[in-house]
């Protein structure tokens, strides 16, 4: 497969209740996906070749979270939507149908409004299990802990071991 994409970075500072990440960026690939890749089956595989498992199809929550023990995928297969990346602060960012984002542990994300047909292949990186958290005060020592321990993914969702994913968050 070759696709000449080099994804854009976003980085967000710790807003004093969302942590997001100290030293990665989000990534965000857009237009990525193949048509066939936009079959949620055929992006569910894609993935896991590439070394991103537990996938599941859904949307993104409606209100601001974040997980501090995994790094997530989201392979937008259907629809558009706005999301707020970040915390409160951060930046809301248009995705649509054929887009991918690479969401480091900690970075807060939020449906700031999506299309009736939005939906998403969500993934870890193999190993990984997700937590829910959404920034209350109690959780903020364990959850800091835990983003510095999450170790860094093998691969790039898409690309492989050979991926932008995996040069860009091995310099961070």
């Amino acid at each position: 497969m070759t696709r000449d994409i080099e994804p854009k970075e976003l980085f967000f500072e710790d807003d004093g209740k969302i942590p997001n990440n100290p030293e990665l960026p989000l990534l965000l690939y857009p237009g990525v996906l193949e048509d066939d890749e936009l079959d949620p089956l055929a992006c569910k595989k894609l993935l896991a070749e590439n070394g991103w498992t537990g996938a599941w199809v859904n949307g993104v929550f409606s209100y601001h979270h974040y997980h501090s023990t995994a790094h997530e995928v989201l392979a937008v297969v259907g629809g558009s939507a706005r999301i707020t990346f970040g915390g409160e602060a951060g930046e809301t960012v248009e995705v649509e149908a054929g887009d991918i984002v690479a969401i480091p542990a900690g970075v807060g994300h939020f449906n700031a409004g999506s299309s009736a047909d939005f939906t998403i292949v969500g993934a870890y990186p193999e190993g990984q299990s997700w937590d829910l958290l959404t920034g209350e005060p109690d959780e903020r020592p364990k959850a800091l802990e835990n983003i510095r321990n999450v170790p860094l993914p093998n691969t790039d969702p898409l690309f492989g071991s050979d991926g932008p994913l995996v040069r860009r968050w091995s310099e961070g």
